[in-house]
């Protein structure tokens, strides 16, 4: 997998942030009242359960903000589908440092790893067929870049990062207009020739309005799998089609057998649930 991180630059200010919530007013009161100022420890990151990972830069950067002199070693990288009980990285460092920013490292870990593994899971569910998975919109406020590299990192793929990646005409903007060709209209006569427009359709006559006005792709929103493979012959390869609306892994095979080429998931990013890793001290 050719998985690129993203720069610390974007990582260290959402980091830093939950540490300080964290943190509070007053610091580790436990830890600082417990743990000698002096002592090193090794601790491993083990799974507790099957899944693919993702987040090991954030929690790196979560312990090494609390004191650099913490070191990670990483036995299984981003993207690395890993066992049940397999450990995943080793931290060691002065203790004090570990026991602080451990649950912020654990958040954003099992967070993102549990993303990336529900991820794929669909990805293995259409192996196969040609339909790429990509996520949405749909992503904790703040997250929003982290969660969609954990979509990578379970070997999705991306749509837009934001309203101004691309334009894409909903329902709304439909109806405000009034209609199909007003929307896509105004909208191609107001962007350069390098944005790429989207219009969300919800039938299939809707969608041979919008193939007369050639869109770059067109989202097929909520349709039946027969009615999803209907509009892909009336597409016939003219527009990049996508499709929507409460796909599961269980029904995505179905999905992406109607020739689909985009399944998008918005409950990848804000309904996944965690992967279950845990920080373990190990004994001198």
């Amino acid at each position: 997998m050719n998985l690129s991180p993203l720069p610390t630059i974007m990582l260290e200010p959402l980091v830093r942030a939950a540490l300080l919530e964290d943190l509070g007013r007053a610091g580790d009161l436990t830890t600082d009242a417990i743990v000698p100022k002096d002592h090193h420890a090794t601790t491993v990151l083990t799974a507790r359960e099957a899944g693919t990972v993702a987040g090991l830069d954030m929690a790196m950067l979560a312990f090494r903000l609390i004191d650099q002199n913490v070191e990670m070693t990483v036995e299984r990288a981003d993207g690395s589908n890993i066992a049940q009980g397999e450990t995943i990285a080793s931290v060691s460092g002065p203790a004090r440092a570990i026991l602080t920013a451990e649950r912020t490292a654990l958040n954003f870990l099992c967070h993102l790893s549990g993303i990336a593994t529900a991820t794929a899971s669909v990805v293995a569910a259409v192996g196969g067929y040609g339909a790429k998975i990509v996520c949405t919109r749909k992503t904790t406020p703040g997250l929003r870049a982290v969660e969609k590299y954990a979509v990578r990192a379970g070997g999705g793929s991306n749509h837009r990062f934001g309203l101004d990646d691309a334009i894409l005409i909903k329902d709304n903007h439909i109806a405000i207009a009034g209609g199909i060709r007003p929307a896509l209209e105004r909208a191609r006569s107001s962007v350069g020739h390098l944005v790429k427009i989207e219009v969300e359709v919800d039938t299939l006559a809707q969608l041979e309005e919008a193939m007369a006005l050639t869109p770059d792709a067109v989202l097929l929103d909520n349709m039946s799998v027969d009615e999803l493979r209907q509009a892909v012959a009336m597409v016939a390869g003219r527009a990049t089609t996508e499709a929507s609306g409460r796909i599961t892994a269980a029904i995505a095979p179905a999905v992406a057998a109607t020739g689909i080429d985009l399944i998008s998931i918005g409950w990848l990013t804000h309904s996944a649930p965690i992967l279950d890793i845990g920080l373990d001290y190990r004994q001198p």
